[in-house]
């Protein structure tokens, strides 16, 4: 059918529309996710620093106003654009390579790798954008005096503690959480759109509605296989140089300090955040598609 033809240009146009969606539509409670995973364990008899996910915004939006919850929104913004076009440009080629013919339709299985192969693509922005994020996020959280002024000087100050390995701090786990994850959002989401499509209909006859469940969907369980690696990933991005040898030694300490629970931390507001913010995602990504089959049909 011609609709399973993929074209990688238009995916990435797309995709990168499809991001800035998703980071209008989730950055508060991404927010107040990194603030819930990495704030220090209290000492004996003393309460934490957050009760929860309400009483996180609530204090965040006390001390620093509606604006708290969005700090640290550039450096996201700046790299999910070109990150959400790269991933649903990565998406494409690892279809792209799976079909005999153009037009040839996927498996779920052949899906899922098509949606690991974005993973992988996705992580050479994603690392360094996730530690200035984490950084400046949590910067904010603190009562101390503001070491980053932004995500330029965030990034100029990390360069020139411990250069590009400083910069990418963190890749390893941004991998570790991204290509098992990608995998199952993608495949998700396919599933979902060609289960909703009417017999006899294409999927591009599926209402916004529709779409959007579909996308949220996706968000929800991709979450639900990232949230513990992207837990480590936090906590090793924001803690101090030396702190961690790498991740398992992140997974070790947190678990002999916290429990297995702590894998967990920050969960709530993922999963609030996961539906609209990638229904939010799938939806700029398929209007954009309708907008460039019909200005280049044949590109």
């Amino acid at each position: 059918m011609a609709e399973n033809k993929v074209s990688p240009l238009k995916s990435f146009i797309a995709g990168g529309v499809g991001g800035v969606c998703l980071v209008a539509a989730g950055h508060p409670l991404d927010t107040i996710k990194v603030r819930l995973q990495t704030q220090p364990k209290p000492a004996p008899g003393q309460a934490p620093a957050f009760k929860g996910t309400w009483d996180c915004a609530k204090q965040t939006v006390m001390k620093e106003g509606f604006r708290g919850l969005y700090k640290g929104m550039a450096a996201p913004i700046v790299g999910v654009t070109p990150m959400y076009a790269i991933c649903f440009f990565g998406f494409s080629i690892g279809k792209k390579i799976q079909q005999k013919h153009p037009t040839d339709a996927l498996s779920l299985p052949q899906l899922f790798n098509a949606g690991m192969v974005a993973g992988v693509f996705t992580t050479v922005i994603m690392a360094p954008g996730e530690r200035i994020k984490c950084l400046l996020q949590i910067q904010q959280a603190s009562s101390g005096e503001s070491k980053y002024k932004g995500p330029v000087d965030c990034a100029k100050q990390l360069y020139k503690e411990g250069g590009i390995r400083s910069v990418y701090r963190g890749t390893a786990a941004t991998l570790l959480r991204d290509v098992p994850a990608s995998g199952v959002y993608f495949a998700t989401y396919e599933w979902l759109q060609k289960t909703l499509t009417p017999p006899g209909k294409s999927r591009t006859d599926l209402s916004p509605l529709r779409t959007l469940f579909a996308g949220g969907m996706a968000g929800i369980f991709n979450w639900m296989v990232a949230i513990p690696p992207d837990v480590l990933k936090s906590r090793f991005q924001t803690a101090p140089p030396g702190k961690y040898t790498g991740v398992r030694h992140v997974f070790r300490e947190l678990i002999r300090e916290e429990g297995i629970l702590a894998l967990y931390k920050g969960a709530t507001p993922v999963m609030i955040r996961a539906f609209p913010a990638n229904a939010a995602c799938f939806l700029g990504y398929e209007m954009a598609m309708k907008f460039l089959n019909w200005l280049a049909p044949n590109l």
